[in-house]
């Protein structure tokens, strides 16, 4: 004679498996979320550099903001493969902050205004593009 499961405990593992594919979907979404508005932060820190008429130092040499945009991509691409730049906060740390090779902070000279550690203005871009949501 054939066992027969009871209607309610299948019941029971239906909304089971719902549940948890439910819970699923929505810590997916929220991942999905979160790294939707870090790329995009992350990509309008790359558009203020490209727009700023700024100069870039890495290593004692100093370079175009275009030239400085494309290492600072490069650097990123690196850090997105290996999940190390979960935010934006985190690019600029690891990725605008300083050589990867010698540990010498970056700098920023911007017309009109005083050299800057490359931390602080990525940091004051970072604020204006929040401000601006």
């Amino acid at each position: 004679m054939p066992h027969r499961q009871n209607p309610w405990a299948q019941a029971l593992a239906a909304a089971c498996l719902l549940l948890s594919l439910a819970a699923g979907a929505q810590t997916g979404s929220s991942a999905n979320t979160t790294t939707t508005t870090t790329e995009r932060e992350i990509q309008s820190l790359f558009k203020a550099l490209q727009q700023s008429g700024c100069e870039f130092a890495r290593n004692g040499q100093w370079y175009s903001a275009s030239e400085a945009s494309a290492h600072l991509q490069r650097k990123y691409s690196y850090l997105q493969k290996r999940a190390l730049a979960p935010t934006a906060e985190d690019f600029i740390a690891r990725a605008a902050s300083q050589s990867s090779m010698s540990g010498k902070p970056y700098l920023v000279r911007c017309p009109g205004q005083p050299e800057t550690h490359s931390q602080r203005w990525f940091e004051a871009q970072l604020a204006k593009t929040r401000a601006a949501r």
